[in-house]
């Protein structure tokens, strides 16, 4: 069995890239096309948002998966339409295995005991995409129901050789309500962190990496290069490049010296390129999935040029 760090690595240095896209679809923004392609076929609302959200995620997928090494579909969107959007996410999940891509699934799952381990064993297929249901090769994780929570997603992640992104500082304005609370003069994502870290040392593979990695807001930049320090065998997810604010120069702490140990995701930016400059000048409405390659090749080279991932090239 291949380890999960030792995949996306491989992934990565086969792309060139740490370049993540997340799968973000809502239904206000997607292309015409697409939508009344949708309401042809089916009658519910919930049926046609789900149809055109598949058809949207494939043609994302058929776009960006010769550039970058993983996709980050956003459970929450899916999940809003009840069974059809839900049947939905399972089918992008397995078409993005299908075309090579790592795929991360975004769905912040998080319980106590045979729960927890019943949602790990849902969502985390690794390397087999026929070991789970949902079939992702990872996912996010919030930890803050306490570390013996995270002990049965650990568990069948080193058993599938799949993968978790525990919830460490996020990127959200509001995060240092609880996350910055101090005690005994550590903060709550240092704690946090340091139960992340011995985790991942504890499942390490060939390389220098855990299954068990962390995310981290690239919308704070001094606390994600802390944080690369404070978790050196932890691969780190990183959400808040693009649409949130964060620039390529925000989230350079987050890798090691060889370009590895993080992947850097932007879902708005990409997946909805149409509709913001430069795109939207270049491209007419319904060429938004050239828009979408052009904006995948940029922040490519945006990451390349302004951190070490450049060391990728």
């Amino acid at each position: 069995m291949h380890h999960f760090s030792d995949r996306l690595n491989a992934a990565i240095r086969s792309k060139k890239t740490p370049a993540l896209v997340g799968l973000d679809p809502r239904f206000d923004w997607l292309p015409e096309e697409i939508v009344s392609a949708a309401e042809a076929k089916h009658s519910s609302k919930a049926e046609i948002v789900a149809a055109a959200f598949e058809e949207f995620c494939f043609r994302m997928i058929d776009v960006v998966a010769p550039l970058v090494p993983a996709v980050k579909p956003q459970a929450a969107f899916f999940e809003e339409w009840g069974p059809a959007g839900c049947l939905a996410l399972q089918r992008v999940i397995k078409r993005a295995r299908e075309a090579g891509l790592v795929v991360i699934c975004d769905a912040k799952r998080g319980d106590i005991g045979s729960t927890a381990e019943a949602y790990a064993r849902a969502y985390l297929a690794g390397e087999d995409p026929e070991s789970a249901i949902w079939a992702a090769d990872c996912l996010t994780v919030n930890p803050y129901l306490g570390s013996d929570t995270l002990q049965p997603f650990v568990k069948v992640a080193v058993e599938r050789g799949a993968g978790i992104y525990v919830l460490v500082r996020t990127s959200n304005p509001g995060a240092g309500t609880f996350q910055d609370r101090k005690t005994d003069g550590h903060t709550l994502y240092e704690c946090v962190a340091a139960v992340v870290n011995d985790l991942a040392l504890n499942t390490t593979g060939n390389g220098h990496y855990g299954a068990i990695g962390a995310v981290v807001g690239a919308t704070y930049p001094e606390e994600l290069t802390q944080l690369r320090e404070l978790m050196p065998h932890a691969p780190l997810l990183v959400p808040g490049y693009g649409s949130q604010g964060a620039g390529a120069g925000d989230v350079a702490g987050a890798f090691d010296a060889e370009g590895l140990g993080a992947i850097i995701n932007s879902s708005r930016g990409i997946n909805f390129a149409i509709r913001k400059e430069p795109y939207s000048e270049k491209f007419a409405p319904e060429e938004w999935e050239q828009a979408v390659e052009a904006a995948t090749h940029d922040m490519i080279a945006d990451l390349a040029e302004h951190t070490p991932a450049g060391k990728l090239q």
